[in-house]
């Protein structure tokens, strides 16, 4: 099993930690990866963070793990009861859960705080055997978005930027985008509680970034002039009404001359990475590793 330890680190003027998976037969790359949660919640400790790390480490590529600073709860009652079906806690459970996490802080903290985690990862590659110029950046859902804004900020800084850029069931709009016909049938079979709808996510996104001013595209990046941006992986859940946000940014980068790969995942729903040998996890797991690992 992965030996990890915790790193302290500071940025946007608040303390925050990276989880360190270090790869017990390093191939040189190495992975800053980034939790979802609708911005609000989520931890180190769950299988979308935690199986990222163990998996990919054990394929030879380090992981860092984000403990971003979470926004404040304001929005979690938008969420609505979870479907019974699902391993889901209720809004109840995960305010009680997270109610420790710390200080809280909307936008930019979070955003902040990755590219250092992202610079502090170039700066210690080489002691995990990793190549600094083989550092990459991604996240599922809320971690998706933030990892997009990230690698916008450091496209603009013009300095060191990720070697890939991987996005699992991204939300990368400020809104739900309207499904195409084919999609909207299929998302007529996901449990109401399973989806995100306008109202939840855009309660979300104000939660997140209040007055809705995003002319960089750091909170936001589907929209914005996405030149310049490294090589993309979208891997979208089909059973997702946020799946149209990834598609169209997969467009917008096109357009925008920068190399992207979209991957639909059959039959899976949102946040499927929680789910420890679900198959659409494990393909996505393939997935990262090919991309992320690639020379």
């Amino acid at each position: 099993m992965t030996t990890t330890h915790d790193v302290a680190l500071r940025g946007g003027d608040h303390d925050f930690r990276v989880r360190v998976y270090p790869a017990s037969e390093p191939n040189g790359a190495l992975l800053v990866w980034l939790h979802g949660g609708a911005f609000m919640f989520g931890t180190l400790e769950m299988p979308e963070a935690d199986q990222v790390g163990r998996r990919l480490s054990a394929a030879g590529i380090t992981v860092v793990s984000v403990d971003y600073t979470l926004a404040p709860l304001d929005a979690l009652e938008v969420l609505g009861p979870p479907d019974p079906d699902a391993d889901i806690p209720s809004p109840e459970e995960i305010r009680a859960d997270m109610e420790a996490a710390g200080p809280r802080a909307r936008f930019p903290v979070a955003g902040l705080q990755i590219v250092a985690a992202f610079d502090w990862a170039v700066e210690n590659a080489g002691t995990y055997g990793a190549d600094p110029r083989r550092v990459s950046l991604g996240g599922a859902s809320a971690g998706a978005n933030l990892s997009a804004g990230a690698a916008m900020r450091l496209r603009d800084r013009a300095t060191t930027t990720p070697r890939v850029l991987v996005l699992v069931y991204p939300s990368l709009h400020d809104g739900i985008l309207e499904p195409n016909e084919e999609t909207a049938v299929l998302l007529r079979s996901v449990p109401p509680a399973r989806l995100f709808t306008p109202e939840s996510r855009d309660a979300i996104n104000r939660n997140y970034l209040p007055d809705g001013d995003d002319p960089e595209g750091y909170a936001f990046a589907g929209g914005h002039d996405l030149a310049g941006l490294p090589e993309v992986l979208i891997v979208n859940a089909e059973l997702d009404s946020l799946r149209p946000s990834g598609e169209a940014f997969a467009a917008e980068l096109a357009v925008a001359s920068v190399d992207v790969r979209v991957v639909r995942e059959h039959g899976a729903m949102h946040g499927y990475l929680n789910e420890i040998g679900h198959p659409a996890a494990e393909h996505t797991l393939s997935l990262l590793e090919g991309a992320v690992g690639a020379r």
